[in-house]
């Protein structure tokens, strides 16, 4: 958003209409001895263009994805971003729009999230969406919540080992003053099979959490995950790539009950970690149970078609112990730009970036297998990530890749996963083949210097 200083007549007139004579009367409720009354350590003011070239200098400093070609993953993605989706998402009423409390004053704001809601229950297959949650990683943690009260189970939740570990930790966090216990099933050659996640499964159990593609980029037999969990009465909750679902089958097709995703690949910038995009999306038997918000159409009382927040069970809304979620928000501008990236795209945009994904993932995949010192960890279908083992300490290999010039992947024991010489890699439709050929010649130098 462009920013422009207050003028001293600005600074006047705002002094004049709260009937004050200078800023400084703003903080005379604040007792002396908490107030500073030193002078500010700060340099000398700039001029306007030596204060471009010094911002410029400082922001080069930071190595961003626009500076070298980045292939990294694990749940953020470096996707193309039509232009189109800046440009309408930077309109001043979406930029100053908050909460819709007064559906009469808020019309734009609350069609924007019903179009989201619809985009996503499309998507997914599933029959109701709510207006969006902070991130993926909470998301899951919400639905899991929500499957506990559903199926009025507390005694056990089932995590997949394949789902991303940073989610499954926030799992234990949300959980860790309640009753359930949290059984992980471990991964065998990169996925779980529907027999060990079968035993970890008894009659108290919330909710089996799957992830399709999982946090290897691997594709897990998920329907012969989700029947075994249904097979013992507990919801299924299916942590999904959107992306993918231009490729794949959609979740609600093979029976998931509770659909998450983290909604950064669609429209949102990676920004160095967030803020990001919380996806979710239900059977509608369970909305009631759905946590934040969910707005819903209907028509005034002149028989024209306008919207309202139809569900809003939040602490905010009713009482606290009522509240489905007491601490879920809706990410509204970034929900706003997914509904402008779903929508652009449409059904065949969205299943070419998905293609040209796995098609530019397996290429990657087949060329850096042929560098002597790497090999293919698993031996399964995967979509747009694949891991790769490294004779050599995939910490230094990756700091060498690095110096030559790309983000080239992940190691796994960064993320708490095995095997301890993994790396895991991520190829998006960004990626060029000569970006890619380049990055095999870079995985090559670095291997052989560490040899």
């Amino acid at each position: 958003m462009a920013y422009v200083l207050h003028t001293d007549d600005d600074v006047r007139a705002m002094l004049d209409t709260v009937g004050i004579h200078s800023i400084d009367e703003l903080f005379e409720v604040i007792p002396p001895e908490f107030r500073l009354n030193r002078p500010l350590q700060v340099p000398e003011a700039l001029g306007e263009l030596a204060l471009t070239s010094h911002l410029a200098g400082l922001a080069e400093r930071n190595q961003g994805v626009d500076s070298r070609p980045c292939f990294l993953g694990a749940g953020c993605y470096d996707h193309f971003i039509p232009a189109v989706v800046d440009q309408l998402s930077m309109r001043g009423e979406f930029y100053t729009a908050y909460t819709p409390y007064q559906p009469e004053a808020s019309q734009g704001t609350l069609q924007a999230v019903f179009e989201y809601q619809t985009l996503i229950a499309q998507l997914t297959e599933m029959d109701v969406s709510n207006a969006s949650l902070y991130d993926g990683g909470s998301a899951v943690a919400e639905a899991v919540l929500m499957a506990m009260t559903v199926g009025d189970r507390h005694g056990r939740v089932v995590m997949a080992g394949t789902v991303h570990p940073e989610h499954r930790q926030i799992v234990k966090t949300y959980l860790a003053n309640l009753s359930p216990e949290i059984v992980t099933v471990p991964a065998k050659d990169g996925r779980v099979r529907a027999s060990d996640l079968a035993q970890a499964l008894n009659d108290e159990t919330a909710c089996a959490v799957l992830q399709y593609p999982n946090v290897f980029g691997e594709l897990e037999e998920v329907e012969d995950l989700v029947k075994a969990a249904h097979d013992r009465g507990a919801l299924a909750v299916v942590s999904v790539d959107p992306i993918s679902l231009g490729l794949l089958r959609r979740p609600g097709s093979y029976g998931a009950d509770i659909v998450v995703a983290e909604g950064q690949p669609l429209g949102n910038y990676l920004a160095y970690g967030g803020p990001y995009l919380g996806i979710m999306a239900c059977r509608e038997k369970f909305v009631r149970k759905m946590p934040g918000r969910l707005v819903g159409q209907t028509t005034d009382h002149n028989g024209k078609r306008c919207w309202v927040l139809t569900l809003q069970t939040r602490e905010q809304h009713i009482r606290r112990e009522k509240a489905t979620s007491n601490i879920c928000t809706n990410q509204g501008l970034l929900a706003l730009r997914a509904s402008i990236y779903l929508a652009v795209m449409g059904p065949s945009g969205l299943r070419q970036a998905a293609e040209l994904s796995t098609r530019k993932a397996h290429y990657a995949a087949e060329r850096l297998a042929s560098v002597p010192g790497l090999s293919l960890a698993f031996e399964g279908p995967f979509f747009k990530e694949f891991v790769v083992r490294s004779a050599q300490d995939p910490r230094m290999v990756l700091a060498e890749v690095g110096r030559l010039g790309f983000h080239g992947g992940i190691a796994l024991a960064e993320l708490g996963l095995g095997p301890e010489d993994g790396i895991l890699v991520a190829v998006t439709e960004k990626r060029t083949r000569a970006e890619i050929d380049s990055l095999v010649e870079a995985y090559r130098q670095a291997l052989m210097k560490h040899q």
